[in-house]
């Protein structure tokens, strides 16, 4: 499991207005986004007394959870993630899922997934087995992605987050979302062994301070 340092800042508009022209003066946009940017889906899992939820908002230091993504709402392209925490600390691992596989795991059935050689989806279905893990929340909001070789650095501006009403169906374009309260904008910087002085200085402003900001946490404002 390989390690990188994470550091997540919850910013204004307008901070996401000056470090987008920081980012895109010295760093490169991620060759996957179109036009700069794509748009994320993810549907978490947790336990039916909200492991992972309790988890991060009592800031427990070493947590797991399991995410199922898709970008720009095409499901030729879906991922099982399992996303490890140690501190400031992240590890991720994936597993491509076929449609049908995805549609299975919402609906309840997971037998297919013991006989699977992955090892994300083989812990995954350890987990629902022994904690019952379940599908909670859709998240949906627009990354753009910037990358910087030396490093290994990723800084992301997350923004437009919204959340479903009562709807875990990843795949169904009609499933309706609201944005979370404050409508924030999330500034993440993701490097390996050291960050670079270029990147550092870009990335700061003033008056602003790591955040343990969660996605996952603030879609569940209306449960």
């Amino acid at each position: 499991m390989q390690f990188r340092h994470e550091v997540k800042h919850e910013v204004s508009n307008h901070d996401l207005l000056i470090l987008r022209q920081r980012l895109r003066a010295v760093m490169k946009p991620d060759p996957h986004a179109v036009n700069g940017q794509y748009e994320i889906r993810s549907l978490y899992f947790d336990t039916p007394d909200d492991k992972a939820l309790r988890e991060k908002l009592d800031g427990v230091n070493i947590r797991e959870k399991y995410r199922i993504r898709l970008y720009d709402h095409d499901p030729s392209v879906i991922h099982l993630e399992r996303k490890f925490k140690h501190g400031g600390l992240g590890s991720k691992a994936s597993a491509r899922l076929t449609p049908e596989q995805a549609r299975a795991i919402v609906d309840g059935n997971v037998a297919w997934m013991s006989r699977s050689t992955n090892e994300v989806i083989q812990g995954f279905f350890i987990r629902i087995r022994n904690e019952c893990l379940r599908p909670k929340v859709i998240v949906d909001y627009v990354r753009e992605p910037f990358v910087f070789a030396p490093g290994n650095v990723r800084v992301t501006l997350d923004h437009h987050i919204r959340t479903s009403m009562n709807c875990t169906d990843l795949l169904n374009p009609g499933c309706v979302t609201i944005p979370v309260k404050d409508d924030p904008c999330i500034l993440e910087v993701k490097w390996d062994h050291y960050l670079p002085d270029l990147i550092r200085d870009a990335v700061q402003l003033d008056n602003r301070h790591s955040a343990a900001f969660s996605k996952y946490a603030a879609s569940r404002m209306y449960d």
